[in-house]
């Protein structure tokens, strides 16, 4: 039996990432700083982080979020703003940003 569709479906995010060469500690610190005042944010339900088993250093967020509206704040954030501007010291080429549309 399938599931209904959700009434309000969530906006998924899923952001990967690879830091330059030598740069992973950093990096990561700089991840990490985002954790607690993103998930204090209005609208997120979801913020976490993961690091690859394989390659140190490759980085993937996995995000809920109640609508585009609350991402789009998110990503006027002081602290996201500033992880932006770290951004092309830390990571190797440019971020990939994914969205999804929870359907089940």
């Amino acid at each position: 039996m399938s599931e209904p569709l959700l009434s309000e479906p969530l906006l998924t995010v899923v952001a990967e990432m690879t830091a330059q060469p030598g740069k992973a500690d950093e990096l990561r610190a700089a991840l990490m700083a985002c954790i607690e005042p993103t998930r204090a944010e209005a609208g997120c339900v979801d913020y976490i982080l993961h690091e690859s088993t394989d390659t140190p250093g490759q980085f993937v967020f996995y995000e809920n979020w109640v609508s585009a509206e609350a991402l789009a704040v998110h990503a006027k954030s002081p602290h996201l703003v500033k992880l932006g501007a770290q951004v092309p010291e830390l990571v190797a080429g440019t971020p990939r940003i994914l969205t999804y549309r929870r359907i089940a």
